[in-house]
């Protein structure tokens, strides 16, 4: 008779940057490519491009996309982490966030390995 042991996922060893900036750049190109049609601002064809194009991203709407990495995370971000006012292009929003949601993780993971 074989005996299954049943353990617990081991956490995120580190910060998983790539991830989360491919799921912010994503659902922020997706937002910015919406928004741009229904206004009917051209964008570039391709999204390096269409990142770096300036075109106002609602400090709302990033609220909102973080949902999206909540579960990458493992924790959920306050809204705090988001610039207010909101950014000027795809890249400009990733380039602060990223920081911001690192710090955030690093203070979670701390204040876990505290308990």
């Amino acid at each position: 008779m074989s005996v299954a042991t049943i353990t617990k996922p081991a956490s995120i060893a580190a910060f998983p940057s790539a991830s989360i900036e491919a799921r912010l750049r994503d659902d922020l190109l997706k937002s910015v490519i919406s928004d741009a049609s229904l206004k009917g601002i051209p964008l570039p064809a391709d999204a390096p491009s269409q990142s770096a194009t300036s075109i106002q991203i609602d400090s709302l709407v990033v609220v909102s996309l973080l949902c999206a990495i909540e579960p990458i995370l493992g924790f959920e971000l306050k809204d705090s982490v988001v610039q207010a006012g909101g950014y000027s292009s795809v890249n400009k929003a990733v380039e602060n966030l990223m920081p911001r949601i690192e710090t955030a993780w690093q203070k979670h993971r701390s204040k876990g390995s505290k308990k």
